[in-house]
């Protein structure tokens, strides 16, 4: 099967006063028509920014995508020009942002913000796109949305501005929806309707879905194939149910062992990862969670793992077998 999106070796830094900050360092993965793919770590690990370089939203200066390849329908994003990858951007690949508070402009309508691709992409006149967007509010659960569609963002609760930016995401049927971290500022009930709707809409649009996070229990029942990330590399890759029953790398084990678990018969202690995760600017010649890791030995402080199959649809970056 043909990858509707694969990314192939991408690096990002960040030229900085202090120095180049190794921010994303040649990851690379596949994403099919109607799969959800889920990409897993702590805070500045690199999910976000290895989304936003697919989008080509990185800030230049300071940032910079210094090489691979994000090929979409055939197409390489990174090559496209300004024009090009615009038309691609909020039509054929949609992202719902990680803040709902801050992501929509506070002096522009709901409507008029979920109205503007549909012109812009669809080529609907006012009207059009008006009716249109009452239609994606009440997909996406906004009730009365006929009376809300001229309201501000301030008017809305968080949970109801952060479906107001999924229907702008789905507004032109895009084929990849790119979600980064779109719960997080939300109380646990939201986040399950949120996350709930996604999966409805998914399933009706048939659309693929990367979904960015760093809870390891929202992913659980929502994604087919999961990627951890950690210090800019990928350190694990498998399928879903693989990761939790038989995760292999001792960074996932951490973070399994942090998530409190409904099905133990007695009661756990939660287990913690010391230490902290490396400067990406000074970046170390061996494996990056080497001085965290209890399983370390000398080769990982001196060769960087690569990613090895240690089972089927399952890679780890590591030169330890944790089950020996």
């Amino acid at each position: 099967m043909t990858s509707l999106l694969e990314v192939k070796d991408l690096r990002t830094r960040f030229f900085t006063q202090d120095g180049v900050v190794h921010a994303v360092n040649g990851i690379s993965f596949a994403v099919n028509t109607g799969q959800t793919l889920g990409i897993v770590g702590e805070s500045g690990c690199g999910k976000s920014v290895s989304v936003l370089s697919v989008m080509r939203l990185i800030p230049d200066p300071p940032g910079r995508i210094v090489g691979g390849e994000v090929l979409f329908d055939g197409q390489d994003l990174l090559k496209m020009s300004s024009n090009e990858i615009r038309r691609v951007r909020g039509n054929r690949i949609a992202m719902i942002f990680q803040d709902p508070m801050t992501s929509l402009n506070p002096v522009l309508t709901i409507g008029r913000q979920v109205s503007e691709a549909l012109e812009l992409h669809m080529g609907m006149d006012r009207a059009q796109a008006r009716r249109r967007t009452i239609e994606l509010l009440e997909t996406v659960g906004i009730p009365e949305a006929g009376d809300r569609i001229d309201d501000y963002p301030h008017q809305f609760s968080g949970g109801m501005r952060q479906r107001v930016m999924i229907a702008m995401a789905l507004s032109c049927n895009p084929q990849i929806l790119i979600a980064d971290e779109p719960t997080t500022a939300l109380d646990v009930t939201i986040q399950a309707q949120i996350v709930e709707l996604v999966k409805r809409l998914r399933d009706e649009i048939g659309m693929a879905i990367i979904w960015i996070t760093h809870d390891l229990g929202v992913i659980a029942g929502l994604a087919e194939e999961v990627i951890v990330m950690y210090a800019g590399y990928i350190v694990e890759r498998a399928n879903v149910k693989d990761l939790y029953a038989d995760p292999r790398h001792p960074y996932t084990i951490g973070l399994l062992g942090s998530l409190p678990r409904l099905d133990e018969t007695r009661r756990e202690r939660l287990t913690s990862i010391e230490g902290l995760p490396p400067d990406l600017i000074e970046m170390p010649t061996g494996c990056p969670f080497y001085p965290r890791c209890k399983y370390h030995m000398d080769r990982c402080r001196k060769e960087l793992p690569i990613l090895a199959p240690v089972g089927l649809h399952h890679e780890i970056a590591c030169w330890v077998d944790v089950r020996q």
